[in-house]
């Protein structure tokens, strides 16, 4: 039960200091009052809080934004290691320098639309937006389900709306193009793999043996691998594989003859043991070929404006640094003038930089230095990814006739209308619906 305490001033008038017992059973202070009324009014109303659930201490709400999310959010917000690191990037490039430095009970609705209008004035992109205000708003959750504030200045506060724009799917044609331009071997199988399976990258890249049933031709799909920075992984590695896949759920679907038939002969040529990679990263034993010589500047052309407006010339220093361009010629002048730093003895000479990995196929290597020049040679009028060829998976499936369930549990997908986009997404889907239109019309002209 609470109480009162009298005490004498340095002025020598009495003061009351009231008291509670919290939800822990420590004796806590409501405030200190002129009057032992009031003061017994203060620890009856705490006494009331505390009965009701409501035992956030004042003193909490008084902390920095930047404290509370390091010291107490971060720290101990359960999520995956992969999104951690995306958080608390985005954290400290976006949320701090905004409220940082500002008191949890501070930060109002008024401020979060000032700091979205102000990153939208700074030309971020709505689905970024948007992003980084799921994560204001989960920090705030938090906060107030803990009852360190009692406002959430989330809630009723819009981000920018986000057009959803359609898919382009790569065709069959397309396909084979880029097929045949991609080295021959293991990233071409590995590329049929993708658009007979449909599988994520992470799946796709810790597939093994173990997981094909030679003979009923069924794929179990159990784990995935996510790419990290070691600071945030359990054991300070590159590549963390997870005993389950994305919605934490496996699934089994049958892969076509003449596709097992090839996994089947890659088992045996490179004599893969149950346990082994199917795709394994390949020997780094080259240095990437650089330019050796940049033409005249002044004929490259210009940069892409940076996010001051500026342009510059392709192969010089300016573009690389402040245009922060990073074409060949780019690269190749900051190569150059780098080497001759080092060949006067200004820098100290490094070893030749290899891709650190377990023997998984880092999603960017494989894109910078495999599909991209396949996409190149094809001379595709697009850049698709290899996200891409998994759309592309399911658009095949359902043109041709595949039941939409059928569909969503091959690709993983938690609700069906995910799936549904893929429907009628070829360049040639509206032909049914033109001819149709046509017949109808035509009626006029036959009379």
């Amino acid at each position: 039960m609470g109480q009162t305490r009298k005490r004498v001033g340095k002025d020598g008038k009495p003061r009351y200091t009231a008291y509670y017992d919290d939800i822990r059973g420590q004796r806590r202070s409501a405030g200190t009052f002129a009057s032992k009324k009031e003061a017994d009014k203060a620890w009856q109303r705490a006494e009331v809080k505390v009965s009701e659930g409501r035992t956030g201490e004042p003193a909490r709400g008084r902390q920095r934004f930047r404290d509370y999310v390091e010291n107490t959010w971060l720290p101990n917000h359960e999520m995956e290691a992969s999104t951690r690191e995306g958080y608390t990037y985005a954290i400290h490039k976006h949320l701090m320098p905004e409220f940082g430095g500002m008191r949890m009970v501070d930060i109002l609705p008024e401020h979060v639309r000032a700091w979205i209008a102000k990153l939208k004035n700074q030309g971020m992109k709505p689905v970024t937006i948007q992003c980084n205000k799921i994560i204001l708003s989960a920090i705030f959750t938090t906060a107030l389900d803990d009852q360190v504030t009692y406002l959430h200045p989330c809630r009723g506060v819009k981000s920018p709306p986000i057009a959803r724009k359609p898919l382009q799917i790569v065709t069959p044609e397309q396909f084979d193009d880029v097929y045949n331009a991609l080295p021959e071997g293991t990233f071409r199988l590995l590329a049929e793999t993708e658009i007979e399976s449909g599988l994520r990258w992470g799946e796709l890249s810790e597939l093994r043996p173990k997981d094909l049933n030679l003979k009923t031709r069924i794929l179990t799909v159990s784990r995935t691998v996510v790419e990290l920075n070691p600071k945030f992984h359990p054991k300070g590695g590159h590549s963390l594989v997870k005993d389950y896949p994305k919605d934490k759920e496996y699934r089994r679907f049958k892969l076509s003859a003449q596709m097992t038939e090839k996994l089947e002969e890659h088992i045996r040529a490179a004599r893969l043991t149950r346990d082994d990679l199917f795709f394994h990263m390949p020997p780094q034993d080259k240095p990437r070929a650089r330019i050796t010589e940049i033409p005249d500047p002044e004929t490259l052309g210009r940069t892409e404006p940076n996010e001051k407006g500026r342009t510059y010339n392709h192969g010089t220093l300016s573009g690389y640094t402040a245009g922060r361009c990073r074409c060949d010629y780019c690269r190749g002048a900051f190569s150059l003038y780098r080497a001759a730093r080092r060949a006067n003895g200004k820098d100290n000479p490094r070893p030749l930089r290899t891709r650190m990995t377990d023997g998984h196929i880092p999603n960017d290597w494989f894109r910078r230095n495999i599909w991209n020049p396949a996409i190149a040679v094809a001379g595709l009028d697009f850049r698709p990814t290899m996200r891409d060829l998994r759309h592309a998976h399911a658009s095949w499936l359902l043109n041709g006739g595949a039941d939409l369930q059928i569909v969503k549990e091959r690709l993983g997908h938690a609700s069906i209308a995910t799936t549904e986009r893929y429907l009628h997404t070829l360049p040639d889907a509206d032909e049914t619906a033109l001819e149709a239109l046509a017949r109808t019309r035509s009626r006029s002209t036959a009379r």
